[in-house]
């Protein structure tokens, strides 16, 4: 029973609110469609009756000047003729069969039909005038039939203005009327739509607001972080309470998706770290024995023996017991043996500094931030170059903060380049897996205000600065990797 009490709310809250939207659309729909079609009806009238004014208009304004003036010329044969004014009374006959075939109103029609008729008398007239046996008849001709028919086709033409004119104003105000009438009638519809949908919705609203009301506060609570599973929420209507049981539902689930993606992510770091430091190039290795080799074969034992202490000192350090947090005493010290043993490796070719301040030793640092940035300097830096070049690694105190930045002068980067490396640095593409993982690393363990920031001149060098709180070595429990 309950079941079917669910399924005709259901149905019935379907059905009212598809009446509710009947009810809504129809009758505006129709109101507005009969409010487009009258104003449809009146703009084209507006438009067609407008165009014939300012047509007639145009025309009126030179034609009975310049027609008897090229007729004059022509009757008394002066410099000045071009001819009989042939093709503007054609113009005008055309025009005046044009504006007939768009003219409703009966004095407007008598008045177009007397132009065109005057037009073609005129024509006849002006054909007439060349039989004129003397200047003295074609001067009369030219007064008693050019010049009158003249002045009656623009007489007619201003009373084909006038009324157009007149009619004009008639159809603004009969449309301004109608407008009143639509105005008036719309107000009432919508009055009455109102009322109707007030007294409709009444009914439906409390029994659908309140249940969404305290899904809205379960929402809110969930927003604040509370993520435990919760009783669904009581609704009448088996959409709501559907709405409620999925809702409960999933977030029992978000609640477990949390749990396990908050371990797949200290799973993911600890991956990180040892793919980084499974990424240590195995030329590296091999070059640096191939160098240990080549000192004992010239006999250079003290050479080799540091070599060998500086090739263990720096997998001890790779390895650090373990920890994915060390600090920044062991991290310059790491990051010594790997440039002690590449001094060896390039001799003469490359000079290095590390300067970081004691009393910053014991704050903490991700393993393995300054050795790929140096990594980097060398292969993409210094190596690319014929001088010497050096390496400068630097900690600087900002308070609440540390700043260690590596710079060379190398080879450096175009604008295009460089900005190509900021890119890759963010999306992980193009670069090198070191300093993309360093980057990642410091925003997962600090936030996105962390990273690395990049600076380079073409020619001049390249310089990498990593941004890291101070986190003193005892305190770093509080990252949890």
């Amino acid at each position: 029973m309950r079941i079917r009490g669910e399924l005709k709310k259901k149905t019935t809250t379907s059905h009212m609110l598809h009446k509710l939207i009947t009810v809504i659309l129809l009758p505006m729909s129709i109101v507005i469609a009969i409010l487009i079609g009258i104003l449809g009806w009146y703009s084209i009238q507006y438009r067609t009756i407008l165009h014939n004014v300012t047509a007639a208009s145009e025309f009126n304004q030179d034609f009975k000047n310049d027609v008897d003036l090229k007729m004059f010329y022509y009757v008394s044969d002066s410099a000045y003729s071009e001819g009989k004014p042939v093709d503007e009374v054609e113009s005008a006959r055309e025009l005046a069969d044009q504006l007939l075939k768009q003219t409703q109103e009966k004095p407007s029609i008598d008045a177009i039909e007397s132009v065109r008729d005057l037009c073609i008398t005129l024509e006849e007239r002006m054909d007439e005038i060349d039989n004129a046996t003397s200047y003295d008849e074609g001067m009369v001709q030219l007064e008693n039939n050019i010049y009158i028919l003249t002045e009656l086709i623009q007489t007619f033409m201003y009373d084909y203005l006038y009324h157009e004119s007149v009619h004009l104003s008639q159809l603004q105000t009969e449309i301004t009327r109608e407008l009143q009438y639509l105005i008036i009638a719309t107000i009432v519809a919508v009055i009455l739509l109102v009322i109707a949908i007030g007294v409709y919705t009444t009914h439906t609203t409390e029994k659908i607001t309140n249940p969404l009301t305290k899904l809205t506060n379960r929402v809110r609570d969930i927003q604040k972080g509370d993520f435990e599973q919760r009783i669904p929420v009581e609704a009448e209507e088996i959409e709501v309470q559907t709405l409620s049981d999925g809702f409960e539902e999933m977030v029992g689930q978000l609640n477990s998706l949390i749990q396990e993606n908050k371990k797949a992510e200290r799973r993911k770091r600890h991956a990180e770290l040892e793919l980084l430091q499974a990424q240590i190039n195995p030329h590296f290795l091999y070059n640096t024995l191939d160098t240990i080799i080549w000192l004992i074969e010239a006999d250079k034992k003290e050479d080799s023996i540091q070599m060998v202490s500086a090739l263990s000192d720096f997998f001890r350090f790779c390895l650090s017991r373990g920890k994915d947090i060390i600090s920044l005493e062991e991290e310059e010290k790491h990051v010594l043996s790997y440039l002690a043993i590449q001094k060896v490796r390039y001799q003469d070719r490359m000079d290095y500094e590390v300067v970081i301040p004691k009393d910053l030793y014991d704050y903490s640092i991700p393993k393995l931030t300054l050795q790929p940035l140096v990594e980097n300097s060398i292969y993409h830096g210094i190596k690319l170059q014929r001088e010497k070049g050096s390496i400068r690694v630097e900690a600087v105190d900002l308070g609440d903060k540390i700043e260690l930045s590596v710079r060379d002068n190398g080879a450096g980067m175009t604008e295009e380049r460089l900005q190509e490396m900021r890119t890759a640095i963010e999306t992980g593409e193009k670069t090198g897996f070191g300093l993309r993982t360093v980057h990642e690393r410091m925003q997962l363990l600090y936030g996105e205000e962390y990273g690395l920031t990049i600076a380079s001149t073409e020619g001049v060098g390249t310089t990498v600065i990593a941004v890291i709180p101070k986190i003193l070595n005892s305190e770093k429990g509080i990252i949890n990797v």
